[in-house]
């Protein structure tokens, strides 16, 4: 199946996006006045939409398209031997040289008395030295990068999965939907239920050929109750903070791993803007961003404690993502012009996919018949 350059460039759109939106999920708060905070106004009301409702469609939207990628040609191309040694390279590699950095560095700074309280004790026991290592049965040190982990599982699993979409695939899609929603329950394959679901779902997608611009006529009603819902679930979050009752947990489940196509019809309207095009053209940044916000979060957490004060805590959300994408920004591009080995290494080789691709649609210019556009992040 041909990806078109408008679906290519509304799933790179979606990225950037969606990895902008998880470093609010990310910004560092102090549990102990979240029944302070539920009392303070619209601030709060906001931080809950972002990092507890809207943006929780980041991670199970990032897996749906991975899924999708990975058939979008169709069962025939699948070639697991391939795939399993390239995702290797793209997704597990850059797990362990950006989650075992920051443990090593958290192991030096405890040893120090640096940093206590602010990063989980890692030398607790052998078992959850490895978990905070290795993300074997938890979140890894470096939290967010346990979609990555995640991601490597399900590429593992991608021939049972695949088996069961060829031949039972409702039957298995409302199983996994049914195991990604319930709250509280126990999966020890995945750190995440919802990434299962949402990769083969993305995997059903690309098998089944879909049209994946069939739902842009509703662009505008979709997005719009997209919006709505997460408003509607922000409020009954907020109003029963601190706990979630179980019907509420259930609702954010549901809108987490529901919203990708919600997010989908979005895109379709913001690629069509000026700001959109070039979001959509920013390439390896996503992953840059993705695997290196939440230590610089962490880190302005540890410097707004000495400076700042509780009152002050919304300077210091909206701050905070503020100046760790301006400096990510920053690191990216010197990074990857300065030691573009190292970049490489710690990018999965996207920043050299990326050369290739403008390399080879510059060469297709003028060509009656123009080679298929490549999707600059399509290992993620």
């Amino acid at each position: 199946m041909t990806v078109d350059q408008n679906i290519s460039t509304r799933i790179n759109l979606m990225r950037i996006l969606l990895i902008c939106g998880i470093v609010f999920v990310h910004v560092p708060h102090d549990p102990a006045a979240d029944a302070v905070i539920t009392e303070t106004g619209w601030f709060n009301w906001l931080s809950v939409f972002l990092g507890d409702s809207l943006f929780r469609i980041g991670v199970p939207c990032l897996s749906m398209i991975s899924g999708y990628l990975l058939l979008r040609k169709g069962a025939a191309s699948f070639d697991y031997g391939k795939v399993v040694r390239s995702k290797t390279m793209t997704v597990l590699v850059p797990f362990l040289i950006w989650n075992l950095g920051l443990f090593v560095a958290i192991l030096g700074l405890q040893r120090a008395d640096v940093g206590v309280g602010y990063f989980p004790d890692i030398t607790a026991s052998f078992r959850e030295m490895l978990t905070y290592a290795f993300a074997l049965e938890g979140l890894p040190a470096n939290v967010p990068l346990y979609f990555l982990r995640d991601l490597f599982v399900c590429i593992l699993l991608s021939p049972v999965l695949l088996f069961l979409l060829r031949r039972a695939a409702w039957p298995t899609l409302a199983i996994l939907f049914v195991l990604a929603v319930i709250p509280d329950l126990s999966f020890a394959i995945v750190v995440k239920r919802s990434i299962l679901f949402s990769f083969a779902l993305g995997m059903f997608l690309g098998l089944r050929g879909a049209d994946l611009k069939a739902l842009d006529r509703f662009a505008w009603p979709g997005s719009i109750a997209t919006l709505f819902a997460a408003f509607a679930l922000s409020l009954a979050i907020y109003l029963s903070l601190p706990a979630y009752p179980w019907s509420v947990d259930l609702a954010r489940n549901i809108l987490s791993i529901v919203g990708p196509l919600g997010v989908w019809m979005i895109s379709a309207i913001v690629i069509e803007t000026r700001l959109g095009k070039r979001l959509a053209a920013t390439g390896s940044l996503s992953f840059w961003v993705f695997c290196a916000h939440y230590p610089l979060l962490v880190m302005l957490w540890m410097v707004w404690n000495r400076v700042g004060t509780p009152e002050a805590y919304p300077v210091f959300y909206f701050g905070s993502v503020v100046t760790a994408l301006v400096m990510l920004v920053i690191s990216n591009a010197v990074i990857m012009r300065v030691l573009p080995p190292v970049y490489q290494l710690l990018t999965g080789s996207r920043g050299r996919k990326e050369k290739l691709a403008k390399a080879t649609s510059s060469r297709s210019v003028g060509s009656s018949h123009p080679m298929e556009p490549k999707l600059s992040q399509q290992r993620r």
